[in-house]
């Protein structure tokens, strides 16, 4: 069974786990993490400094120590908002490329969210399994029914995710990661307040602006997740437990009694609020119980005014998160006020279960993961196409055609499994182009695809599909091209035999009012046979729009293309 590999290189910390595939779910065979900061400098000057590089490469080498004694089969390794602002971050890339061997991946904030989601809403992982809620109907997983907010609360951002049925409904990245903020705002010890007043203002202002997006009414979770809610969870769990401690030894004090209990009152009112919450929500294994909105804005407001040491002091909290915990703490109680929601839930996975989840989906058909990945994968094409005012009516004949033909010729045409998603992609997207301007719109199409945000696509993988639409017209591709520039040359002839059956299944399309046509074909040892079923209203355009691809065809398969009617 093979062993996967996710890296995840944030703005705070690296992180590193190893996973291996067991009766078509993941594993956890070992986990590491280290705070390096990379984006401390980036988001004061937009540069990665030496010394935070240098932290970096020294935890990327301890990771690959680790990937090598476990066998690892496949590496993923991605970088988030700190690569994405750092103004020598494609340096930093070939530093990393130079002294490991690995490929860094800059994915996008909407990227992240996708991966998130991916790995808290059931990733396939051995602590990723849903239970039921008490009273869900046997067999009807709990969370189907549910609209859940996730929080991923980063060094350099925030990623806010509305799921709903475990289907992402919106997603939206905000620049509010703590590191990101502490830098900008909060240089002093302890926090300055117009540094403070600042930073709210601008926290304030950016959830607003998520608001209007991911309109988060009728929620019945909140899942936290990363550093920063995993330290207010696990200081909130800390005072609460010491509380109860106190609470619960004898009185040897002169209090009254009836003070005392009042606050053991209080407590367990409190308490049984809590489980009750937390028993209407679907849990996740190793997921910690809510803590409430008024315990996140008390213990936001409460850190505010302690120096680092008292910061650092805090149990749950830790030496290093107590540096930014400041910044994390309000984004978190504001977040959870002008939502209005009762609070949240931490749980440890994150943006590297995800990675593996996909990593499954795309080694294991067989898996869970694989089946979900590539609905919603699909399901983002297809809303895509809609977002450039393609008609799926006549998209999803070109479509079908297409892989008709990839599945006929692939004796011929040998291409990875992989090329069949692409030219199903390109097959739907082939007419954004026009969306900007008819004249020149494979061009427009080519720029329009890569560059859109398609979940479930790293930027590599849209670049292809986008190369696959590009030449429908005149043009042919050419090494040179800017299409096939950022693309491997070991995949130019692989794009060039995709394109051609794309312009194929265009071809047995011309007429828009006539039916679809049926199409056989046959595969010779010199040559390849088409033979047109006619509709209703013939298939003479059809016909000869095929045989104009015939020369084409025989340059890059070597073989003739016949094409007769029935």
């Amino acid at each position: 069974m093979p062993t996967f590999a996710a890296i995840d290189i944030g703005s705070n910390s690296c992180r590193l786990k190893i996973a291996k595939v067991a009766a078509h779910h993941l594993k956890t065979l070992h986990e590491d993490r280290e705070v390096t900061r990379l984006g401390a400098s980036v988001f004061e000057s937009g540069m990665l400094s030496p010394q935070a590089m240098a932290a970096t490469l020294q935890a990327l080498k301890r990771f690959q120590r680790a990937v090598q004694s476990r066998g690892v089969d496949q590496i993923r390794m991605v970088a988030t908002s700190a690569m994405r602002d750092a103004r020598n971050g494609q340096a930093f890339q070939e530093m990393v490329k130079a002294e490991t061997g690995w490929e860094m991946e800059i994915i996008s904030g909407l990227e992240e969210a996708r991966l998130i989601h991916l790995g808290v809403m059931g990733s396939g992982d051995d602590q990723a399994e849903l239970e039921f809620a008490p009273g869900a109907e046997p067999g009807v997983e709990s969370g189907a029914a549910n609209r859940v907010l996730l929080v991923d609360l980063g060094g350099g951002s925030c990623e806010i995710t509305l799921s709903e049925r475990k289907r992402i409904r919106e997603t939206v990245s905000v620049p509010l990661g703590a590191v990101r903020l502490t830098e900008e705002f909060l240089p002093g010890d302890p926090a300055p307040a117009d540094g403070l007043a600042r930073m709210r203002q601008l926290i304030a202002r950016e959830l607003r602006k998520a608001q209007d997006r991911i309109r988060p009414g009728n929620i019945s979770e909140v899942i936290g997740t990363s550093g920063t809610a995993a330290a207010l969870s696990e200081a909130f769990a800390a005072e609460a437990d010491a509380e109860f401690d106190k609470l619960n030894k004898p009185d040897k004090s002169n209090k009254p009694a009836g003070k005392s209990k009042k606050k053991f009152a209080d407590k367990s009112i409190s308490k049984a609020i809590q489980a009750l919450a937390v028993s209407q929500a679907p849990l996740n294994v190793g997921m910690a119980d809510m803590v409430p909105t008024q315990e996140v804005r008390k213990l936001a407001d409460e850190l505010v005014p302690m120096t680092l040491a008292e910061r650092m002091a805090v149990e749950g909290i830790g030496p290093r998160r107590a540096e930014i915990i400041v910044a994390g703490a309000q984004v978190f109680a504001e977040l959870l006020e002008s939502f209005e929601l009762p609070g949240f839930r931490y749980s440890p996975l994150g943006l590297r279960d995800g990675i593996l989840a996909q990593m499954l989906a795309e080694q294991d058909a067989r898996a869970m993961a694989h089946r979900v990945f590539e609905q919603q994968r699909w399901e983002s094409v297809l809303a895509t196409a809609r977002r450039y005012g393609v008609d799926l009516r006549h998209a999803e004949p070109v479509h079908a055609h297409a892989m008709q033909l990839f599945r006929a010729l692939h004796a011929l045409h040998q291409l990875p499994p992989e090329y069949e998603n692409w030219l199903a992609a390109a097959a739907m997207l082939r007419d954004t182009g026009k969306f900007i301007n008819y004249q020149g719109h494979h061009r427009h199409t080519q720029y329009v695809v890569s560059s859109s945000e398609i979940y479930g696509y790293t930027p590599l993988q849209r670049t292809l599909v986008s190369a696959i639409a590009r030449y429908l017209g005149k043009s042919r591709p050419q090494p040179g091209d800017r299409a096939l520039r950022n693309i491997p040359a070991v995949e130019h002839s692989r794009v060039q035999k995709a394109v051609v059956m794309l312009r194929l299944a265009v071809a047995l399309n011309q007429d828009r009012a006539s039916d679809v046509l049926r199409v056989t074909i046959k595969v010779y040892p010199k040559r390849v046979h088409l033979e047109l079923r006619p509709g209703s209203t013939g298939a003479e355009l059809e016909l000869w729009s095929l045989r104009k691809e015939a020369d084409y065809f025989l340059e890059v398969f070597g073989r003739e293309l016949f094409c007769t009617l029935a």
